[in-house]
């Protein structure tokens, strides 16, 4: 939905819970997708959510909801619940939400849900909630479709049509040998345009892509991203199937990359958005700042050394702010290009010299362009004085320098981090900022030096 009509919806919702219309509520509740009543949901206030909630009655639906809420109104809206609707809601849903679920809850609680939900639900969420948080076994769901090589597509239909009518999302049909190992897969078009007689050993697909539990979940979703799979398998050390990680896992988890990379880059940590205390953000932002204090020091010793060049030409001063924005523009877009590079796998450090050499050339094309703007405006800006050219001369030299530079350090600083173990992310944005903050100062003031002679 659209946000105009997620509003119509929330006012519409909000005044039948007032009159208490629930007939027309239910008739509501039973067109809208679970997504975009989550929304409405979290906007509500809590005595209206709980008079929401209480008319839903569909675990599978309750279950979709809790899903698409945020962790803060999740924990409230189960406390409200009744704890036998709670367990049926958990049987209902997918293993791997299930499981991501009962983690935000408190251990004691979590533990009784699971004791009380079905035997093999529960192991199962219990079995992926042993795996690391960022881990492909986190994220994999329990419920696919394992068929041995044997097995005759109308055999396949069948099974599908039968046995396997609870799987979430049936995108391909895994094929393993005898003793229970991955030998290759086949796609739902593949097998229903193949003879009903024919075994699936004879038209699967034996260049199989798969993942460790282990594997860190931002490989696995590169990996669904490149090959552009619906679905990758789990599998043991011994090549066994033991779940799926499904695409809309994976768009969650490229939609939290970005998020967290751009929070990272801000400085204000990947957590801020959900940062209710004031202190907590406060610490969270305080090193980050402290480290643009340190370059603003450090600029004003620089400008401080330089005070007797702008006490003779004080215009001097007026060109300082666009040359460091310039060059800070231009080395925040180098680093975010190449942050977000190594983060999606598009950039390689083996690339270094290949990716240095065409930012640089960017910078420099760049350089090449605003310095001559910026200089022919100073020169028609000062015509009368005798020291135009010189002027225009310098400040042009300047921002073409300082664009240049800017490009290269944006550029190799997140690279040289990541060759370093250190997650570009945090360290580029605020150290790229500063650094050029002090490389345009000083290249200023050098080429003020060098040509004017002051």
């Amino acid at each position: 939905m659209q946000k105009e009509q997620i509003l119509i919806l929330e006012n519409s919702i909000t005044r039948l819970l007032r009159r208490g219309a629930n007939k027309q509520l239910l008739n509501i509740i039973k067109k809208t997708h679970m997504a975009d009543l989550s929304i409405v949901f979290e906007n509500l206030t809590p005595l209206n959510q709980e008079k929401l909630f209480n008319l839903l009655d569909n675990p599978d639906d309750i279950g979709l909801l809790f899903s698409h809420l945020s962790e803060k109104t999740f924990v409230a809206v189960v406390k409200i619940v009744d704890f036998d609707k709670l367990v049926t809601v958990f049987d209902h849903m997918p293993s791997d939400d299930a499981a991501e679920l009962l983690g935000c809850l408190d251990e004691e609680l979590s533990d009784k849900i699971l004791s009380k939900m079905k035997k093999e639900e529960s192991y199962n969420v219990e079995q992926i909630m042993s795996y690391e948080e960022d881990s492909a076994g986190s994220l994999m769901v329990k419920d696919y479709v394992a068929l041995e090589e044997d097995v005759k597509a109308k055999e396949v239909i069948e099974a599908l049509q039968n046995k396997y009518l609870d799987v979430e999302m049936p995108f391909y049909i895994y094929v393993i040998d005898n003793y229970g190992k991955l030998v290759g897969v086949s796609s739902l078009r593949q097998l229903v345009v193949e003879s009903p007689d024919k075994p699936l050993k004879s038209f699967m697909s034996t260049d199989i892509v798969s993942v460790k539990p282990y594997t860190d979940r931002d490989v696995v979703a590169r990996l669904v991203s490149r090959y552009d799979f619906l679905a990758i398998p789990v599998v043991d050390d011994d090549n066994r199937i033991i779940g799926i990680v499904t695409v809309d896992d994976v768009i969650d988890i490229l939609h939290e990359s970005a998020t967290e990379d751009m929070l990272k880059m801000a400085g204000v940590g990947e957590d801020y958005v959900e940062t209710q205390s004031i202190l907590k953000g406060t610490r969270i932002r305080l090193p980050w700042m402290f480290a643009s204090c340190l370059g603003g020091i450090a600029n004003f010793f620089i400008i401080g050394r330089f005070e007797s060049t702008l006490v003779q030409l004080t215009v001097l001063a007026a060109f300082m702010p666009i040359i460091m924005g310039m060059g800070g523009n231009i080395g925040t877009q180098s680093a975010t290009i190449v942050v977000r590079g190594i983060a999606t796998g598009r950039v390689n450090i083996r690339d270094f010299v290949k990716v240095i050499s065409r930012e640089l050339g960017v910078g420099f094309l760049l350089g090449i362009t605003y310095g001559g703007l910026i200089a022919a405006v100073t020169k028609v800006s000062f015509m009368a004085e005798s020291f135009s050219w010189a002027l225009s001369v310098v400040v042009g030299c300047s921002i073409l320098s300082s664009m240049t530079v800017a490009a290269f350090v944006g550029t190799s600083v997140p690279m040289i981090f990541q060759r370093l173990s250190i997650d570009p992310a945090v360290a580029t944005g605020p150290f790229v900022t500063t650094t050029m903050d002090l490389i345009s100062v000083y290249c200023y003031f050098t080429i003020i030096k060098l040509l004017l002679g002051f």
